[in-house]
């Protein structure tokens, strides 16, 4: 067993810095859109409404199913809900 660190946990676990970069991002819109359907008291339905989405879709992404959603769609739900991303791109450590 190997005590070796990382970063965070998509550098323990993917293959490429572009798909630990591409993980990072995606966890974070999902955790945000998750965040705004708790504060705002939003049913799935309803969230699913507003998406622009099927409620199936939202429950997947309430439930973390990271792997069913592209950075596009992400993007698209969270400016559908009103939400304002921005993206910093600094140098590699």
């Amino acid at each position: 067993m190997s005590n070796r660190r990382y970063a965070s946990v998509w550098d323990a676990i993917e293959d490429t810095p572009a798909e630990v970069e591409n993980m990072k991002l995606r966890s974070e819109l999902m955790m945000a859109l998750k965040k705004h359907i708790t504060r705002t008291g939003m049913s799935q339905v309803q969230a699913a409404k507003l998406f622009g989405v099927t409620q199936p879709r939202v429950s997947d992404l309430v439930r973390g199913k990271i792997n069913l959603f592209g950075l596009d769609a992400l993007v698209n739900m969270a400016a559908a809900a009103g939400l304002h991303v921005e993206m910093r791109v600094l140098e590699a450590a």
